[in-house]
């Protein structure tokens, strides 16, 4: 089994599934942002808060070969156990402090 696409299938489902579970308190809209061709997968948060423009990234994960790569991990509860629930392995997540 190609394990690049079936871990771009675990980022994009994790990254869909994270923005649909989000509760709507504010008038915050998250977008999922999944681009298999460079291997980046993110959540975008953009909205008014209060008086003040949100305009940020709340997780950003890039797929290297067979290893996912955490950017950015913002989330309450972390989105890394979503992917190994998902069917990520443990051992193929890293983040970007560990990949350096």
């Amino acid at each position: 089994m190609d394990q690049t696409l079936s871990y771009a299938d675990i980022l994009r489902k994790t990254v869909q599934e994270a923005v649909l579970n989000q509760p709507r308190l504010q008038a915050i809209k998250l977008y999922p942002v999944c681009d298999h061709e460079s291997g980046h997968f993110l959540v975008l948060a953009t909205g008014w808060n209060k008086q003040h423009w949100m305009d940020t990234i709340l997780f950003h994960a890039r797929l290297v070969g067979q290893q996912i790569i955490i950017e950015e991990d913002n989330f309450e509860e972390s989105l890394t156990q979503a992917l190994i629930d998902n069917g990520a392995e443990k051992e193929d997540i890293m983040t970007h402090l560990e990949s350096v």
